[in-house]
């Protein structure tokens, strides 16, 4: 159960993520993946895209329209995923993941920003909404991890 504290600290993080999205807005550029998901169940719609070059991401971007925790989760999810490797950013959706759904995390420190959505697990109409991005990034990564491995 988290303390008062540190509720309005994430809801604060959440917020500035919502009010001011990181890495909004797409590119019309033929080397990005683009992933585009929904959540019916909501109205979530979230299109990312993706520039991954030698095994790690050099950009990512993200525009849709939905609740504040998908808008927040895919902004926090952006700046998350930079810079990290196909393997790196994978391993670090399932953590976000984990977290969502109780399960342990070796680190939680790892997490960053994304440890925010911690109290969204306590909600699982909600869970759908936070890892909409993730999910979103993680389709367009998985491919790739399979031609890492053919390396």
């Amino acid at each position: 159960m988290l303390n008062m504290d540190l509720k309005t600290l994430y809801r604060s993080v959440i917020m500035d993520h919502y009010k001011f999205p990181k890495n909004k807005g797409l590119v019309n550029d033929d080397t990005y993946l683009t992933v585009h998901l929904n959540n019916p169940t909501c109205g979530d719609d979230l299109v990312v895209q993706l520039l991954v070059e030698d095994n790690q991401i050099k950009d990512l971007r993200q525009l849709g329209k939905g609740c504040s925790i998908c808008c927040a989760s895919a902004s926090v999810a952006s700046e998350m995923l930079k810079g990290k490797t196909v393997k790196e950013a994978l391993s670090l959706t399932q953590s976000f993941y984990d977290m969502l759904t109780g399960q342990p995390i070796e680190d939680k420190k790892i997490l960053g920003d994304a440890i925010a959505f911690e109290g969204v697990g306590q909600f699982p109409a909600r869970i759908k909404c936070a890892t909409l991005a993730w999910k979103a990034y993680e389709k367009g990564l998985n491919p790739l991890e399979g031609e890492q491995n053919n390396e």
